[in-house]
């Protein structure tokens, strides 16, 4: 008989003005703004939220952008010292609001079917199955991604146009009127979704005809812009975009792709050298699964998506021993089903 622990079911939380895009439908991580004169103010409703799910036996995987760290930091050590509890993890994520909108989302739809310590380790392993970034027409006030001296200047030509890449690699790219669009540096598994929010005047029509096409999306969503998106982007004016695949199996691939360990003081399973939730050391094992290598190696959908599909998330199953924070290793969450509308 095996003398572990049971594995504790989470919850997410997003701490940070960062609406949801309703892609999920209703699996949704709760949001906090953090808004407030001082941080009894701005903590008080996740402190609430975090008494309530901690008392049910339940652990707050709470994310925060990377970007914007200092009072959802404050929070997240409030709480824990407030409730006595390392049963409320901090997951710093350094994605742009729009992606990691989509980011929070998915971990609170695969939340009830995956141990605590796994739903942790997504929020690293999910942008590398992404293509996020933004058609800016400058770059001059861009703090959050590296930019060279030479996009720094650029930037003040009247024509200038540059794609900003945030998922899955960090890197800037020029886009000159007489050459090629910059390819993407990675493509998500086909069928591809797009989720895009404009803001000011970027000249949406060109990043339509330049950018849209290298990404063969079956089907681009349009939403409000973040109301954070431009102090991430440092500009007023840009278009934010998030491509995904629509695959069946987009998001049990990437779980099989974490190779965790069980963490030595509280037994939860981790992917990083120290525990989210109680900070003990751990040695993970080094690379992947070999089955999972890559994410081309997915299958091909059963049949393909129609246009103007879009993806809905299954109904959990009644009760199924394969699911659930006690399934056997090595099995997924459940699949996406694409619904066509």
């Amino acid at each position: 008989m095996s003398t572990d622990r049971p594995r504790s079911p989470s919850v997410v939380a997003l701490l940070a003005d960062i609406p949801s895009t309703g892609h999920l439908g209703a699996a949704q991580a709760q949001r906090f703004p953090l808004a407030g004169d001082d941080l009894a103010t701005r903590c008080a409703d996740f402190l609430d939220f975090a008494a309530h799910h901690t008392a049910q036996d339940r652990k707050v995987v709470a994310l925060y952008p990377k970007w914007r760290a200092d009072h959802p930091e404050r929070a997240i050590q409030f709480a824990r010292g407030a409730l006595r509890t390392d049963h409320v993890a901090g997951i710093a994520v350094d994605l742009s609001p729009l992606a990691f909108s989509l980011l929070a989302d998915q971990l609170a739809y695969l939340a009830p079917y995956l141990p605590a310590g796994l739903v942790a380790a997504l929020a690293d392993e999910l942008p590398r199955h992404v293509l996020a970034g933004a058609w800016l027409k400058g770059v001059s006030n861009l703090s959050t991604l590296p930019i060279s001296v030479g996009q720094h200047i650029a930037s003040y030509s009247p024509k200038s146009a540059f794609l900003a890449f945030c998922a899955p690699t960090r890197h800037v790219a020029r886009v000159r009127g007489g050459r090629p669009t910059p390819a993407p540096p990675f493509h998500p598994v086909d069928p591809v979704q797009m989720l895009v929010s404009a803001a000011g005047d970027p000249e949406a029509a060109a990043f339509d005809s330049r950018f849209l096409p290298l990404v063969r999306a079956v089907s681009t969503r349009p939403l409000p812009p973040q109301p954070l998106g431009a102090r991430y982007w440092g500009s007023s004016r840009y278009v934010e975009f998030v491509a995904f695949s629509a695959h069946q199996e987009a998001l049990s691939h990437p779980v099989r792709s974490i190779r965790p360990t069980t963490c030595a003081w509280c037994r939860e399973p981790v992917a990083a050298p120290r525990c989210p939730f109680c900070g003990a050391a751990n040695r993970p094992p080094v690379g992947r699964p070999p089955s999972y290598a890559r994410a081309g190696e997915l299958p091909a959908p059963a049949a393909p998506l129609p246009e103007r599909a879009r993806v809905e998330p299954a109904a959990p199953p009644a009760a199924d021993p394969s699911t659930g924070p006690n399934a056997a290793p090595g099995l997924g969450p459940p699949a996406f089903r694409p619904t066509a509308r």
